[in-house]
Formats: structure tokens, sequence, C-alpha cells
């Protein structure tokens, strides 16, 4: 198997091998597992800064997968009538809705603090 490292971070061969053989045992961007709602601690706050005066609300501190956050964000900006999106980890949702997540996340089973 002849594997070589081009340009670009770019893996090619010269061999016959299939792409699953040359990948065998890499693990390509593995995230954590999802804790349950009961595991964790959420921080939900206010925020206004760097947003053009705009309020919004933040939840921070979710442990495990990108897709179980965006779930998370799904749900409750449909329980809320409200916009908002996933980056970096962070839930953020238009508009100042703190009690009303916290409340949500409460009836969801996890624990949580609040703040500005």
């Amino acid at each position: 198997m002849a594997r070589s490292k081009g340009e670009g971070g770019l893996v090619y061969s010269t061999g016959k091998e299939t792409m699953a053989s040359l990948l065998e045992g890499i693990t390509l961007g593995s995230e954590e597992e999802t804790l349950s709602p009961s595991e964790q601690r959420l921080h939900v706050h206010m925020e206004r800064k760097g947003r053009k005066g705009k309020t919004v609300t933040l939840i921070t501190g979710f442990v495990g997968r990108s897709s179980d956050l965006e779930e998370l964000s799904k749900e409750l900006k449909a329980k809320c009538g409200i916009g908002g999106s996933v980056k970096e980890g962070e839930v953020i949702l238009q508009g100042e809705v703190v009690e009303r997540v916290a409340s949500l996340l409460r009836e969801m089973g996890y624990k949580q603090t609040t703040g500005k």
C-alpha cells in the first residue's frame, strides 16, 4: 500500500485498496457521548452585547453530540415560537425568554442555572 500526503492534506493511493481499508482505524471528528438530561448542567442567560442591541437568550454547557444539541434547539424554538440557531456549542434564541426556557428545560429533566 502506498499512501502519501500531498498539498492540502489530501491522501491518495496508487494501489487497489478500497477507501474503507485506507481509513480503517481512523476516527474522524468523534464527538462526546450525549449525557442524559439529569446529568447535564446548562447555563441559561440573556445577552445583548455585540448583537446590535438585540436581546438573545443563550444556553451553554451542553455535553454531547452536535446533532442532539440541534434537536434540543429545534424543540425549544418550536415550544417558544421563536427563531434561533446553534453556534460553537451554544443555543442562541431570539428575545428575552430566559424564564420560559428555564421552565421548559426543567420539564425536560435538565438541571440549569440562570443568570443575566
